[in-house]
């Protein structure tokens, strides 16, 4: 296995691709468009897949109130997404916020980047997977394989059948490249998007109160010690655990076409897509609820669905339930797509273990099929772990979205320093037309960085209500996340830091002395 540092010069890449300052070669398909590229940014937030998922964990701890934390949340995400927009502008690579936070950092740092995002996307397509399980026996009580769903564990093991089923899917279409994935998730984008309009059309006409709800704690919060701001900062989670994962159209900057102009724009698209549609559904899903009162609203097997089947006729909320499946369907395979982006940008780095063989282009489909085949495999067997441990599997999941947002912070926080240092942004940004903040970077920047911290930490607070009763679970958090970083930096130290370096069989080759 033989690795090399990126050369000082390399050939000008024939898409301006941005991967030149890396020393990468052009080995992966460029095939996909404006729209595709949109799609996989909005389908891994995927507006009917988070809302329905979260809605009665953020309704049953703070009520209508809760809503309140979609536009923060946004308007935070919004200060990261523009950060990551200037990072696309200049390099839509794969694996984005590893080779981001390489870049702007050091080697170390993009590696615990790249290392928490790739174990919390692991993780998160096993979540995904399971809200298969909240759907389908609605739809056909036929798709309830295991008893009737009131055993003890009929509920939780049909729920690892289907997602298990799902996740197979996502492995094959993922191993046939690029193409057949994005015109999979192109179609259930589209689909999609045009089922979350009517939703929340059809809901807005189904009003039975007026916005004075949303400006009242109703009761939430009373006997708290933080009373109604307590109850808030744990129902904002709800919101905090959708809108994530807008980076993936630049992880696939290096199969788009013109990727530093359309990546920037995707991502932006995606964020002001599933803030505005998913923030229309849930105020019309309050104010058309027939009843606030219901217990149902703030249970797991109630929630969003359950006013979607009360306040539409039937065969017609038969109908925005297969929607909802779609709309897992192709989560499912964003995540599953930018999880193995990340390993092969990862691998060809030589900074994962069997680095040459996971990092293997299929010549016929020019994807890396064996990564798609290790994240399925792992995501079905922690899939197992919610027949028995549905509340290790929660905590599991919740400190997955904990990663992601440190990974953030690890590229938004070296940016900074960047910017301080008068570093960055790149001249050429603007002078050539690439998308670029200007004069407001620093104060976006810095908003990006308080917000990834402070949202990190409220995630992270060891709250029985969130983690479960158990201390190990109350803080997972910094246990879990503790355990995983260490077992990581563990081998970075003893092989990673003496192996790390670009695969030959992915370095661009020198421009020779003449030609430079």
């Amino acid at each position: 296995m033989t690795t090399t540092r990126p050369p000082a010069s390399t050939s000008s890449p024939a898409h301006d691709s941005g991967m030149a300052e890396f020393g990468y070669r052009e080995s992966l398909s460029r095939s996909i468009g404006k729209f595709s590229s949109f799609a996989a940014g909005v389908s891994y937030i995927s507006i009917l897949t988070g809302t329905f998922q979260m809605f009665y964990f953020g309704y049953g701890t703070a009520g209508p109130g809760y809503l309140w934390s979609w536009p923060l949340v946004f308007l935070g995400q919004l200060a990261v997404g523009l950060c990551f927009m200037e990072l696309s502008a200049k390099y839509p690579v794969a694996g984005s916020v590893y080779n981001w936070s390489k870049k702007l950092g050091s080697r170390v740092v993009g590696w615990s980047a790249g290392w928490l995002m790739l174990t919390a996307s692991i993780v998160t397509l096993s979540a995904v997977a399971l809200a298969m399980q909240l759907n389908l026996p609605k739809l056909w009580d036929g798709f309830q394989l295991v008893g009737d769903g009131t055993g003890e564990h009929d509920y939780a093991t049909n729920a690892v059948i289907l997602g298990t089923v799902l996740i197979v899917f996502t492995t094959v279409v993922n191993g046939f490249g690029v193409k057949l994935m994005s015109r999979i998730n192109s179609a259930g984008v589209f689909i999609e998007l045009i089922a979350a309009v009517l939703i929340a059309i059809i809901l807005g006409f189904h009003i039975t109160r007026g916005p004075s709800v949303f400006f009242s704690s109703n009761g939430y919060g009373a006997g708290e010690s933080g009373g109604y701001l307590s109850a808030f900062l744990v129902a904002s989670l709800a919101s905090g655990y959708v809108m994530y994962g807008f980076d993936t159209a630049s992880s696939l900057g290096e199969e788009t076409v013109e990727p530093r102009r359309t990546a920037p724009k995707a991502i932006l698209r995606a964020l002001l897509a599933s803030f505005v549609i998913g923030g229309a559904i849930l105020v019309f899903a309050v104010m058309a609820a027939p009843n606030l009162r219901d217990e149902q609203l703030g249970s797991a097997s109630g929630g969003l669905q359950y006013i979607v089947e009360q306040v539409m006729w039937g065969p017609l909320g038969k109908v925005f339930l297969v929607c909802i499946v779609i709309a897992v369907i192709v989560c499912s395979l964003a995540v599953h797509t930018a999880g193995i982006r990340l390993t092969f940008a990862m691998a060809r780095d030589n900074a994962l273990p069997f680095g040459e063989k996971l990092a293997r282009v299929s010549v016929k489909h020019r994807a890396p099929v064996i990564p798609a085949v290790m994240i399925g495999v792992l995501s079905a067997l922690i899939l197992v772990i919610n027949i028995g441990q549905p509340q290790v599997f929660t905590v599991l999941t919740s400190i997955a979205v904990i990663m992601i947002y440190l990974a953030y912070l690890l590229v938004t926080g070296p940016m900074l320093v960047k910017r301080f240092k008068g570093e960055w942004p790149p001249a050429d940004l603007a002078a050539d037309g690439y998308f670029s903040m200007g004069r407001w970077g620093m104060a976006v920047n810095i908003v990006a960085v308080v917000w990834g911290l402070g949202m990190a930490i409220n995630l992270a607070w060891p709250r029985a209500a969130v983690y479960g009763g158990p201390w190990y679970n109350t803080w997972g958090a910094f246990l879990y996340i503790g355990g995983i970083l260490a077992a990581g930096l563990i081998w970075y130290a003893v092989r990673g830091q003496r192996v790390i370096g670009i695969l030959d069989s992915h370095a661009a080759q020198p421009v020779p002395a003449e030609a430079s």
